[in-house]
C-alpha cells in the first residue's frame, strides 16, 4: 500500500505560499504559508499534519488494541501536540482520554502506552514520545 500528498510553492520561503493536496483530497489545494507555521497565518502547517497522523495512528492502534483485551471504547480523544524548537522537532505528546466501559485505570494506562510505544507513526518519529491517559 502507498499514499500520497503533493505539496506545491510559489515565491520565496517567507513571503511565497503553497497548498498541500492529499491522495484523498481530504486535503485539496489546503493553503500553506511561513505565516501559518511559525506564526498566526490562515492555513496549515507541517507540524500540525505530523500531529494529525500521530493522534490519529495512535488512537486507532489503541483502539485495535483494547479490543484485543476484551474492551470496547465507546469514545477516545487524543490529542497531539508537537514541540518544533530551533528547526527540529523534538516532541511529540499524545494525551488522551477515553470512556471504556469495564477497563480500570490501570489497565487502560498499560495498554495506551503500549499503544503510544507500538503505533506506526510513533516509529517513524525520531524523537521523544509521551503518552499520558486517562479515563472519563
Amino acid at each position: 500500500m502507498k499514499r500520497n500528498a503533493t505539496a506545491v510553492w510559489n515565491g520565496t520561503g517567507k513571503e511565497g505560499n503553497g497548498h498541500l493536496t492529499t491522495q484523498s483530497t481530504t486535503l485539496n489545494n489546503t493553503q500553506y504559508s511561513y505565516n501559518s507555521r511559525f506564526a498566526e497565518g490562515v492555513g496549515t502547517n507541517p507540524e500540525e499534519l505530523i500531529a494529525a497522523a500521530h493522534a490519529g495512528c495512535f488512537t486507532m492502534k489503541l483502539t485495535f488494541m483494547l479490543g484485543g483485551a476484551g474492551f470496547t471504547p465507546d469514545e477516545l480523544s487524543t490529542k497531539c501536540d508537537i514541540s518544533l524548537e530551533n528547526g527540529v522537532i523534538t516532541k511529540s505528546e499524545l494525551k488522551v482520554t477515553g470512556k471504556v466501559p469495564g477497563i480500570s485505570a490501570e489497565q487502560f494506562n498499560t495498554i495506551a502506552a503500549e499503544a503510544g510505544s507500538g503505533c506506526l507513526v510513533t516509529k517513524l518519529y525520531n524523537c521523544e514520545t509521551t503518552v499520558e491517559s486517562h479515563l472519563a
